[in-house]
């Protein structure tokens, strides 16, 4: 392998995921339309790191290689064959825009972001298919659930497993044209997804985990073919009932728009809040939204149909409505 040259670089930008989408427990995942990005330089002075934080979580992330992006540049780059800091040095800057433990794949987006980096570096700024396809794999081994990762990788609806510890699968159903993602954050609201599975019980009863089937199964028919059953199809009975406690607010909106009948879920491990609905109806769920006051964040930020994207080109796909504040 080639030493890094001074002056080389690369740039990426990865879109925040919603998981789950209520009965597709680490298996499901949708990329949302807002982008962090991430660009790399390789700098003359041998074993020189800089990091250079902007935007969401700029005070509070470490400039080092305590940083999640940094650990998966590294792990990229020796998975090319090259030693960490080796003869060369390397200047990171991070621009985030997605919220931080908010149940948005922020830190998903980190580590697709790093591993994309470092391949993309190595390529001399491109990233082909089978790249992705790294990116994916290193991604959900990293995760240990692959839902968000994926998502931030392909973009659009995913379906991820790993039939061992070591290899992940993802498949890339079209979604239906009609469904809009509705994302509501509570606002100064925050949870750790350790905190978030550290709630949930080591087994579930057998009725549970039959009728959780059943509506996963749905849950793809519903976002690829048949919008109207988005309500019946995001039922679940395996988490978020579970977390209730940890997110009271969170769970008392998903009550009362579930109750108006739109498919609201907790999006990911929380707390936000993600809203599964139709174009003819997302003026109603927006209305909804905004009559609860400044406690709450509206966003409708489009579902695109590429994730993972070398130099910062500009996102493809549907745009959503403006954000709705």
């Amino acid at each position: 392998m080639q030493p890094l040259r001074p002056g080389a670089g690369a740039r990426v930008r990865v879109p925040a995921s919603s998981a789950n989408l209520g009965p597709g427990f680490d298996s499901v995942g949708l990329a949302l339309g807002l982008w962090d990005e991430y660009a790399v330089e390789v700098l003359p002075e041998h074993g020189t790191l800089e990091v250079v934080l902007e935007g969401e979580g700029a005070d509070a992330l470490p400039a080092d290689e305590r940083h999640l992006v940094v650990a998966r540049l590294k792990e990229a780059l020796g998975a090319c064959g090259l030693g960490w800091l080796d003869g060369y040095g390397l200047r990171l800057t991070c621009a985030n825009t997605i919220p931080m433990s908010a149940g948005l794949g922020s830190s998903a987006a980190a580590i697709v972001g790093g591993l994309g980096l470092g391949f993309a570096l190595v390529r001399g700024g491109g990233l082909t298919e089978a790249d992705l396809g790294l990116v994916n794999t290193h991604a959900g081994v990293a995760e240990g659930h692959p839902d968000n990762s994926s998502a931030s990788v392909y973009g659009g609806l995913t379906v991820s497993w790993m039939p061992s510890a070591r290899v992940v699968r993802t498949a890339r159903p079209s979604l239906h044209p009609e469904v809009v993602p509705v994302v509501l954050v509570p606002e100064g609201e925050r949870l750790d997804t350790a905190v978030a599975r550290s709630v949930l019980a080591p087994a579930v009863p057998r009725a549970d985990a039959v009728r959780q089937a059943g509506r996963a199964a749905l849950l793809v028919h519903a976002l690829t073919s048949d919008p109207t059953l988005l309500l019946d199809a995001t039922s679940d009975w395996l988490h978020q009932e579970q977390r209730r406690g940890a997110y009271p607010v969170t769970m008392g909106a998903v009550d009362i728009l579930r109750t108006l009948g739109h498919a609201a879920v907790v999006s990911g491990a929380g707390p936000t809040v993600l809203c599964l609905t139709t174009t003819d109806l997302v003026d109603t769920v927006l209305a909804e939204a905004r009559s609860w006051g400044r406690e709450w964040r509206v966003l409708t930020p489009g579902i695109p149909e590429t994730g993972l994207q070398p130099d910062a080109a500009a996102p493809s796909g549907r745009p959503g409505p403006a954000p709705a504040g």
